[in-house]
């Protein structure tokens, strides 16, 4: 990614972008997918909520397109030196091409140049294809929520430490690499 890419807020993936999430995004896109991705996600006003605290840097969304239409969006919120990552969700028809694992490439980028030593996130105890991207990316269970999602689906916790180290580095390196292949 270049520099001028970098400070306009754009990254261009194989066939897709990803570029900050804005308001107009949510009925854009996102809230379809939304309602696909989670059987009660979260509404308009909370996606605004989380949009308005990018401005005081306490959050990080971004949006993903492919042919200009919205493809999968992601976010992560800051707490001292830890990011936690609150959604990440594709759309149906193009599951499976990188989106996910470019979006997750992004927030953790992100989070190191933040200056966050760890991040965290819960996911689906039936989801195990995405439980398996957040190992490649050093991600280790940790532990259950249980009844987390609807008060019904237990979530795993997963946690990944040490994220500004070198190892960290060539582990990012390795899954950018892969995708490219």
């Amino acid at each position: 990614m270049s520099v001028l890419e970098r400070l306009l807020g754009r990254e261009q993936d194989e066939g897709f972008s990803i570029t900050p999430m804005r308001k107009r995004d949510l009925r854009q896109g996102i809230l379809d997918i939304e309602a696909v991705a989670y059987p009660v996600g979260w509404s308009h006003n909370v996606f605004v909520s989380e949009i308005e605290q990018m401005r005081a840097g306490t959050r990080h969304y971004v949006v993903a397109r492919q042919d200009g239409d919205i493809v999968g969006y992601a976010g992560v919120w800051f707490a001292v030196d830890e990011a936690h990552v609150t959604n990440v969700a594709v759309a149906p028809t193009v599951r499976r091409q990188g989106i996910a694992r470019a979006l997750m490439l992004h927030l953790a980028e992100v989070a190191i140049e933040r200056g966050c030593v760890a991040w965290t996130l819960e996911v689906r105890l039936t989801s195990h294809g995405a439980q398996r991207m957040y190992e490649e990316f050093g991600f280790e269970s940790a532990g259950v929520r249980q009844r987390y999602y609807d008060n019904v689906e237990d979530a795993i916790v997963m946690w990944c430490h040490d994220i500004q180290g070198d190892d960290y580095r060539a582990r990012l390196n390795a899954i950018r690499e892969d995708a490219r292949a």
